[in-house]
């Protein structure tokens, strides 16, 4: 089922980055940072990329998607909900004990494929599903987004080795490479530079790209559909924090308490008024 967008990507972008901050103002509690800076990869997937059908959530033939930085799972949902898979009342009980919707993905989330959230698994996954997908003859593409910080884990690249020595083409990382983590900047805490020419030692398909600038994450997904015989990974320069500007490149906001004030603060720089109501 292709997609279409009903209004241009970055106005979808920023609805997404309004209605996060607005999910975990009723919880006081979640990743904001790391939620916002993916915000136009999120939005160009999920609106002018994957195949997938709202109403059958389940559908074999479907693209997958794995959130492998799963604290980030508020831009996950909001996009889900905006896309059509559950309604907006669910926000009400968002973190709670008995909730679909969890602090991180889960697949009793409508739409969700993967439970997601240690760090460093969700390549391997992803592998496994674009394995699985060539070898039942279906056409599913399989996205992964990584933070960057996670390529600090091992586990990732067994995953790499594992993808380009089975050409699988039809599977895309996607880094948000915002060069932050939970406590500092990432070249500070394990440096994981030079990214590119890492992957390329690897036998993937590289790209650089501008990760605020949708129409550029769509042209990339569309150069690795192209792609035969290698996975790609697509590098995504983000800000942490992207749209508001205190939370912007700084780790204090990768989990903090976003309270009345915050949410104020932040809607209004987003340009938006008022979002939901607890």
């Amino acid at each position: 089922m292709a997609l279409g967008a009903t209004e241009p990507l970055p106005a979808l972008a920023n609805d997404l980055r309004r209605r996060v901050i607005d999910v975990l103002w009723r919880t006081q509690a979640g990743h904001p940072g790391g939620s916002l800076s993916p915000a136009e990869i999120v939005a160009a997937l999920y609106f002018g990329v994957m195949r997938i059908d709202p109403a059958d959530p389940s559908w074999e033939a479907r693209d997958r998607f794995i959130l492998s930085k799963g604290h980030a799972a508020p831009i996950y949902y909001v996009a889900l909900q905006r896309r059509g898979y559950f309604d907006e009342e669910l926000f009400e009980t968002y973190d709670e004990i008995d909730s679909c919707i969890q602090a991180h993905p889960d697949p009793h989330t409508p739409g969700v494929d993967m439970a997601s959230g240690s760090l460093g698994q969700g390549l391997s996954a992803g592998v496994g599903m674009a394995l699985g997908a060539r070898l039942k003859g279906l056409p599913s593409r399989v996205f992964v987004l990584l933070g960057d910080g996670e390529l600090q884990e091992g586990q990732v690249w067994e995953a790499v080795m594992s993808a380009a020595k089975f050409g699988l083409d039809n599977l895309v990382a996607i880094i948000d490479d915002n060069r932050v983590q939970l406590t500092g900047d990432t070249c500070s805490t394990m440096p994981v530079e030079p990214i590119a020419a890492k992957w390329r030692a690897f036998n993937w398909h590289v790209l650089e790209i501008d990760g605020h600038d949708p129409d550029a994450v769509v042209r990339a997904c569309d150069e690795a559909a192209a792609t035969r015989g290698l996975p790609t990974v697509i590098i995504a320069r983000t800000v942490k924090g992207k749209g508001v500007s205190f939370m912007e490149n700084t780790c204090a906001w990768h989990s903090a308490a976003v309270t009345d004030d915050v949410r104020e603060r932040a809607l209004a720089e987003l340009g938006a008024g008022e979002v939901g109501s607890r």
